[in-house]
């Protein structure tokens, strides 16, 4: 980080995981210090967070409705260690910075390492309580006057609503919606914020790699070697048609290959590449964590559940006292889930 932002004046760095807990006694909790929330033989663990006054600090956490897997497993972990109710956990990073930074220098720092499409700034001080109660909107609300904003208007939006997109895409959503002379919803913007925004294969993944150039570093040699491999790879399933090489080529050729020699018997195939197929052996319990952003998840014999942008757990009755289960965790953009027992 401090090579990549060429900050002079950072001396060290240090990056804290922090777990607020609540709903278990003051014992269970200081149990779980020492055997769910850090290794004492390579981990140092503190109920209190530990600085000087040449060092800055900050803390980031998951945006409301993103899965957390670290809170997650340790309040599950936590569960199991006591026989007890699940108690509510919420994890975050602290990042300690020791230098003589500036406000502005800080500033870059928290711009790096915050996504804004899965995360944001924590509050650095005690919670009364982690349970959240959030208002369910009777009416989806509309923006007036976006397609009346100008371009320094539709910045101011892109930084007031934390969206994910750049100027460019938000002036076609724009010009979009003029053609349909309507305002959009807040719900259509943060689709196609969510949609379009890069780690999604519309502008990452699925663009063309047309000249794949590697730069002298200790970790050319296993790279070239991971091209190569990629090429062979190509060569052996692309004899008939041409394929562009792209990023999400790379991430499912090995998949391909294993199922062209016959390795994948029980693959799930189907046209649909927004849904998920998930099959199970009958006597084995199930954990299921989803994150979705629409669709619909079916659970066994369970009725069909909507997802609207949110987190869904479930698991069967008698997943905790079974010595044959297994966990899923999906994440899904647009699509449905369904779990049946094969």
């Amino acid at each position: 980080m401090v090579d990549i932002l060429q900050l002079k004046s950072v001396e060290q760095v240090r990056v804290v995981n922090r777990y607020d807990v609540e709903g278990c006694s003051q014992e269970i909790f200081d149990r779980a210090i020492k055997t769910v929330f850090s290794e004492p033989q390579v981990d140092m663990a503190s109920e209190k967070l530990r600085y000087g006054e040449d060092e800055s600090v900050f803390a980031v956490e998951f945006l409301p409705g993103q899965f957390d897997q670290r809170a997650n497993s340790a309040s599950e972990c936590i569960q199991l260690t006591s026989k007890g109710e699940r108690p509510l956990v919420r994890s975050a990073k602290v990042y300690i910075i020791k230098g003589n930074l500036s406000e502005a220098e800080l500033d870059k720092i928290k711009s790096y390492v915050i996504n804004p499409v899965e995360s944001r700034l924590a509050s650095m001080e005690e919670f009364d309580t982690l349970k959240a109660d959030y208002e369910i909107p009777t009416e989806v609300a509309v923006l007036d006057g976006f397609i009346d904003m100008n371009r320094n208007e539709l910045m101011d939006f892109i930084r007031q609503n934390g969206l994910a997109m750049d100027i460019a895409d938000l002036e076609m959503c724009r010009k979009y919606f003029e053609s349909e002379k309507r305002n959009p919803t807040v719900t259509e913007i943060k689709v196609i914020d969510t949609y379009w925004s890069d780690h999604c294969r519309h502008t990452t993944f699925m663009t063309e790699l047309t000249d794949i150039t590697i730069e002298d570093s200790r970790f050319t040699e296993p790279i070239k070697k991971a091209l190569e491999e990629y090429t062979e790879g190509r060569n052996l399933l692309y004899t008939t048609k041409v394929k562009a090489r792209s990023l999400m080529d790379m991430a499912t050729l090995a998949v391909k290959e294993l199922r062209h020699v016959g390795g994948l018997t029980n693959l799930d195939e189907s046209e649909e590449i927004n849904a998920c197929t998930i099959i199970v052996p009958v006597d084995v319990e199930i954990s299921l964590s989803v994150n979705c952003l629409y669709g619909d998840l079916t659970f066994l014999h369970q009725p069909k559940k909507s997802l609207r942008n949110e987190h869904y757990h479930q698991e069967t009755r008698d997943y905790l006292k079974s010595n044959k289960s297994v966990k899923i965790f999906l994440t899904t953009m647009v699509g449905d889930v369904e779990v049946v027992r094969g």
